[in-house]
This record gives structure tokens, sequence and C-alpha cells, in this order.
């Protein structure tokens, strides 16, 4: 199997390996890997951050980052039946931080993006509804970002169904307790 260049290794002209704290081949001695451009963790790292490099272009024009974008997505997708969603129940499906997912909702919701309300049954919940110009604002990011996806994804072509299962198995945490309010709404496993 040919091997792609090491995207680790400077080509670039004037670059030297005395530069700052030299390391000798004898430091990646134990890695398992011959090279940094056969580790799965610095392809994955790599893949990452270029699809979400054009995620974020795809959505400036829209004043959203990705990660609001995928908050307000996945808000309006658990509030179909018009009911609100309890902010661990979002950050949960979404696979994201909580304290992040926080301070983003805050500022969705300076926006007028989506409204906060205190639980009526748990003082500590809160509870989240996508406003109008909310869902209207998921609607017209979605075809951008599926273009995205199309357009990144097209050199898997007939392997994509694979790629998405491969990566589903990797995204998935161990499984939720019954108690989990999350359970029912796994996005991973509709």
């Amino acid at each position: 199997m040919a091997l792609t260049p090491d995207p680790c290794r400077s080509s670039e002209p004037g670059a030297t390996a005395d530069a700052g704290a030299a390391i000798d081949d004898d430091s990646f001695a134990g890695s398992a890997y011959p090279t940094p451009a056969e580790s799965p963790g610095l392809l994955l790292w790599r893949a990452t951050n270029a699809w979400q490099r054009r995620q974020r272009a795809a959505l400036a024009p829209l004043g959203l980052t990705h990660l609001q974008f995928v908050l307000l997505a996945c808000l309006a997708w658990l509030a179909r039946g018009g009911e609100g969603v309890t902010q661990t129940r979002l950050a949960r499906f979404a696979g994201s931080d909580p304290m992040m997912t926080s301070q983003v909702l805050r500022t969705l919701a300076d926006r007028g993006l989506l409204e906060r309300h205190h639980h009526p049954a748990d003082a500590r919940a809160i509870l989240l509804v996508p406003t109008e110009t909310g869902t209207a604002l998921v609607r017209q990011a979605l075809p951008l970002v599926e273009a995205v996806d199309t357009s990144f994804f097209a050199p898997l072509d007939d392997l994509l169904g694979d790629a998405a299962d491969l990566l589903r198995r990797l995204a998935t945490e161990p499984a939720p307790s019954p108690t989990d309010e999350a359970h029912s709404t796994d996005p991973l496993h509709p």
C-alpha cells in the first residue's frame, strides 16, 4: 500500500532539524506507527480540522459558528413536538461539553434564536425552545452544512455508508442508564 507523503515532515526551504529542542528518531522508538502520517489519531485530527474549516466558511455569512449551528439544529430537532428541551438533554444529544453548551446557548438566546425558561418541576434545569427566527436560521443553514458534507465526503464515494458506520462506532458513548433522560433520543442510534 502506497503511503502519501508525511505531512509532518517539513519541506520548507531553510527548515532545519536543529531549530529549538531537537528530537531524534529514538524519541519515537516506542510509537506504534512508523510515521505520523500513519497515526489514525493524527489523521482524524487533520480530517476533522479540514472539515471544520469548510463548515466555518459556509456558516460565516449567516453569523453562526459550527457549534452554534449544531446546538440550534439539535434543539430544533428535539423540540419538534413543541415541548421545551433541557439544556442537559441537548448537550448529551449533541455530544457537546455542558459548560460550553451553556455559554453558546446564552449567545443564541441573546440573539433571539432561542428562549430559555426555568423548568417548572426542577429548579436546577433550564428549558430551551427555539424561536421562529432560530428555526428559520436552521432551515437556511442546513442546506449549506449538508453541501459541505457532500463535497467533503465525496472522495469516499461508495464507502460513505461504511465510513458513517465507523464514525458512529467511534462517537458512541457507553450505553446510558435507564434513568438517563437522553436514552431515548440518542442521535447515533435512532
